[in-house]
């Protein structure tokens, strides 16, 4: 019996991904890295930003976080007039009118995931961040600590993801997951352990 979704926050709630390319693509030109959409998918979507940045430059400490610091402040910058990805809407009020629990798990700063979800007027019940919990996605923990704030078991929720390793993250915490084909393709989020794709919240009503 379903009782709780979860979500991803970039990419799944909102197509955010092109703005995050673009903010990453100016703090990384001046040390010579050209960001481009496969560039993006493969070396920092899905990832946490100390891990992108030791990564791409090798930084760590002071240096690092002022670099991730002005990324995140370019990326609110640029996430002004944010939209809901289609069907989200109708998804939430099925979600509501069904009774069922919701939340947002996700890698993002806190203040991005905040900025996110006021620009999107969204107040969920369930915010994981995994800057909180101490390990991010593919890690399971974020999504170990969502079902255990809302006291469901694995197979009672299900999770909406738009990366490998956020879906990596939710299927290692035991929740039957769907992509959302807003940044990566369907044999990689398949490949992942995905259940299924959609393209957006339209396709994935009848899960309800």
């Amino acid at each position: 019996m379903l009782k709780a979704v979860l979500f991803d926050l970039d990419g799944t709630l909102a197509d955010t991904d092109p703005l995050h390319l673009l903010a990453w693509r100016e703090v990384l030109a001046p040390y010579g890295l050209k960001v481009d959409p496969a560039f993006y998918r493969e070396r920092i979507s899905g990832r946490l930003n100390p891990e992108i940045v030791r990564d791409l430059l090798g930084l760590e400490g002071e240096e690092a976080e002022r670099l991730i610091e002005a990324k995140e402040a370019r990326f609110r910058a640029l996430a002004q007039a944010l939209r809901p990805t289609l069907g989200l809407t109708e998804l939430l009020e099925k979600i509501k009118e069904r009774g069922l629990l919701w939340g947002v798990v996700t890698n993002a700063p806190e203040a991005n995931a905040r900025h996110v979800l006021e620009a999107l007027g969204l107040r969920p019940p369930l915010l994981v961040l995994a800057e909180e919990v101490g390990r991010g996605k593919p890690d399971p923990l974020p999504y170990r600590v969502a079902l255990e704030r809302l006291g469901v078991a694995p197979e009672e929720a299900l999770a909406f993801e738009d990366s490998p390793s956020g879906v990596q993250s939710a299927v290692g915490a035991g929740v039957p997951t769907y992509g959302l084909l807003t940044g990566h393709g369907a044999e990689a989020l398949l490949k992942a352990g995905a259940r299924g794709v959609f393209r957006d919240f339209r396709e994935a009503l009848a899960l309800l």
